[in-house]
């Protein structure tokens, strides 16, 4: 991933903030309790969890990224927002990383992925990972690339075929993972389709302790 993102890092922001639609209103939902903690998974460069920590102040904040060559962009990127000491950023893999080891702590208030299953081919692994992290009484959050249902075909068709290009997979079975996940933690599923299906938002709640 270093080598894909080592020169995409300097211009992702400015390229992808006219197509990764529905980040913003995900990140003003996320609604953390005072004094909570936040963790992003597949934080790239830091662009989210800045959103985050303007839209919430009091919570801390943690992300974690399997490229080092975009955590040295969000690394920078967070020192000069002024929340050097608000954010903590590690290297991981999505799929299986050590939350305590990383952070100090092995669950979080919230949890969100945004627009990185698309990108992790074993992204079911990534979304029981990213469960394990919820806090009891906490909620995973995510928001990715819809199946454009109600969209033109050929839009569909072009969209997908562009993503592909750059190994993006629109996951199909998201929703229903998502379910499966929350019985399996006693939780409760939630999704919805975004601009006509172009984007879905979907997580789930578990369950206090």
């Amino acid at each position: 991933m270093d080598g894909v993102y080592r020169w995409q890092r300097h211009i992702y922001d400015a390229t992808r903030k006219y197509y990764l639609l529905g980040r913003d209103g995900l990140i003003a939902d996320l609604d953390p309790p005072t004094g909570g903690t936040v963790l992003e998974i597949g934080c790239g460069t830091g662009r989210n969890l800045i959103a985050v920590g303007k839209a919430w102040p009091a919570a801390t904040l943690h992300g974690v990224d399997i490229s080092e060559a975009m955590l040295a962009t969000a690394r920078a990127s967070v020192v000069k927002a002024g929340m050097g000491d608000r954010i903590t950023l590690a290297q991981g893999d999505a799929c299986g990383f050590d939350a305590r080891a990383l952070f100090g702590r092995a669950t979080f208030d919230r949890v969100f992925i945004s627009y990185a299953l698309s990108m992790i081919p074993d992204w079911e692994a990534a979304l029981r990972q990213a469960a394990r992290c919820v806090a009891p009484g906490g909620r995973l959050e995510i928001v990715d690339f819809g199946q454009q249902e109600r969209l033109p075909a050929l839009w569909k068709r072009a969209l997908f075929g562009w993503l592909g290009a750059f190994h993006v997979a629109p996951r199909a079975g998201l929703r229903a993972a998502v379910e499966r996940l929350a019985q399996d933690v006693g939780g409760v599923a939630q999704s919805r389709a975004l601009y006509r299906g172009y984007a879905v938002r979907g997580g789930l709640i578990r369950a206090e302790a």
